[in-house]
């Protein structure tokens, strides 16, 4: 099983949620994103911005968001 990436670069994370459908709507002290979901609904994200992202912090917001680990790092894998 393959772990989730340890201190991740911010852009890189970004640039995976972006892959599985998130947008940017903000960027300040933390970092806001959004999904439209196929049945109409919104989905939030919100991250610390800071230069790299703990993979405790990863698992927590993908487990909030409803991403599967195999999903996110899947798409890690391929920024």
């Amino acid at each position: 099983m393959t772990k989730f990436p340890v201190d991740a670069p911010i852009r890189k994370v970004i640039k995976t949620f972006e892959l599985l459908g998130f947008v940017v709507v903000r960027e300040g002290n933390h970092i806001s994103m959004i999904r439209d979901n196929e049945d109409g609904t919104k989905t939030p994200l919100t991250m610390p911005n800071h230069e790299k992202i703990k993979s405790s912090t990863l698992r927590i917001i993908c487990r909030q968001v409803g991403i599967s680990r195999e999903e996110f790092i899947s798409a890690y894998g391929h920024v």
